[in-house]
């Protein structure tokens, strides 16, 4: 299966997996309070499979645009109501039981990634120790004495055991808005070194890009050494051998593989003159990217493997976060809680203006995380699982009506007021939610193509 195909298929049974508990959660505490359902669909659009289930003949469906789902009720809103089942009408339940019923939704989504994290740690969660590679010259981290080769172990006193955890603790300090940030390291000697970085705005880690990337390092990666060749490839023909470590690229510093790949993949057809070090010394060479056919577009490639540290040397980079059944549960309760908060801190610094919306995903984006993160295992896809689950449940809690968190902002007036309120009112907001939600969509679509172009 090709890259796109693969990661469309985890695309959509990610958000398929996800729609469902959401709903679900609608739909079961609306079940459990007299509330009648008439429809439980996944996806929106066309129905592509449908029957009927329950006591209440619910029609369940599986729709052509598995970007959400819904939950109908009866409701006099909607259609006319027999007189028998009035009382089973959503909008004849009191504010109570209807505010119950909307939050059921994103509760479920929370309520699931804390089983999926609960799950990861009592299986054990999988990770790359947080090894420095590149640190970019004149950034924060160089400044404060960031090295390659350094292990990051602890952000303003909080262990990082991963990268993952890394970039947590990092996130957290700049949503703390800190303009100082006091970094533990350990170098391959083992001595450890206590940093402090300091930012020129407490936002500096907001900005366009990822986080580490405006940190100023890159996690370790093998260097562009040559294991082995492909026979007849565009590396074998330019007279490259196995052992060989590329350093430079039309006069341009190669550090790492993945910046040796890149290089070449832009350049099919195109000669690079190339600097290897073989057995010490320095040998030039001039290769010429063979074109191949991926996804749709011409990248260059030349035949070469990369040469990968030995068994022992990945043991020390790997790190295996590990609970038992129990410990595993406050555990979990602590991951959803940091994932949330963040989500939810981060959306407002980009309302106000003090985080890019550049860093807004779409569903191109969110589709190659899918792929990516099933791509490398179980544990990573269930990773990637918790944290859009937690995502899908804060964006449904927002304030804006057409979503759950608007129906509760019209039930919680309700509340305050007494009465409802008006129909004129709720169809203002829709629109004004619809806008909001295109608007929305759209810029979370642009960047996923800037993303693509870039």
């Amino acid at each position: 299966m090709n890259g796109l195909l693969f990661s469309l298929v985890a695309f959509i049974v990610a958000i398929g997996v996800l729609v469902t508990v959401h709903e679900y959660g609608h739909f079961w505490v609306a079940r459990r309070l007299g509330v009648k359902v008439l429809r439980f669909s996944i996806g929106f659009g066309k129905p592509l499979w449908k029957r009927n289930f329950g006591e209440d003949n619910t029609e369940l469906v599986i729709a052509a645009l598995p970007l959400g789902g819904y939950v109908k009720m009866l409701d006099e809103r909607e259609g006319e109501v027999d007189p028998s089942e009035l009382s089973r009408a959503f909008n004849r339940q009191s504010v109570k039981t209807r505010i119950a019923i909307v939050v059921a939704g994103p509760a479920f989504n929370f309520l699931f990634a804390i089983l999926v994290y609960w799950a990861m740690f009592v299986t054990g969660m999988p990770g790359l120790k947080p090894i420095v590679g590149d640190v970019t010259p004149a950034s924060y981290a160089a400044d404060a004495g960031i090295l390659s080769g350094d292990e990051i172990i602890s952000v303003e006193g909080q262990p990082t055991l991963t990268w993952e955890a890394t970039v947590l603790a990092l996130l957290e300090a700049g949503l703390d808005g800190l303009d100082t940030v006091a970094v533990a390291v350990r170098d391959a000697g083992g001595q450890e070194r206590h940093l402090q970085v300091r930012f020129e705005t407490p936002d500096e880690l907001l900005k366009k890009g990822g986080v580490l990337e405006n940190f100023g390092l890159t996690p370790w990666q093998p260097p562009a050494v040559i294991e082995s060749l492909v026979d007849g490839g565009a590396a074998a023909r330019a007279g490259i051998l196995p052992g060989d470590r590329i350093v430079l690229a039309d006069g341009v510093a190669i550090n790492t593989w993945a910046q040796w790949v890149d290089y070449v993949r832009d350049r099919p057809l195109q000669d690079i003159v190339i600097q290897v070090r073989r057995e010490g010394e320095l040998s030039g060479l001039t290769v010429r990217p063979d074109s191949v056919a991926e996804n749709g577009s011409e990248i260059g490639r030349i035949g070469a493997y990369v040469q990968l540290p030995d068994e022992e040397q990945r043991a020390t980079m790997r790190v295996v976060v590990r609970y038992g059944l129990l410990k595993a549960v406050p555990a979990a309760l602590d991951r959803t809680w940091e994932v949330t908060t963040l989500t939810f801190r981060t959306l407002w610094k980009m309302v106000s203006g003090k985080a890019s919306l550049e860093n807004l995903s779409g569903p191109i984006t969110i589709a190659q995380y899918a792929g990516q993160s099933a791509a490398i295992g179980l544990a990573s896809f269930l990773s990637f699982l918790g944290i859009v689950s937690v995502s899908l449940g804060v964006l449904n809690l927002l304030p804006v009506p057409v979503l759950d968190g608007g129906h509760l902002l019209f039930y919680l007036v309700e509340l305050v007021k007494g009465s409802p309120v008006t129909d004129a009112v709720q169809l203002a907001g829709q629109k004004i939610g619809i806008a909001l939600l295109l608007a929305l969509m759209s810029l979370a679509f642009y960047n996923d193509l800037l993303r693509l172009l870039d």
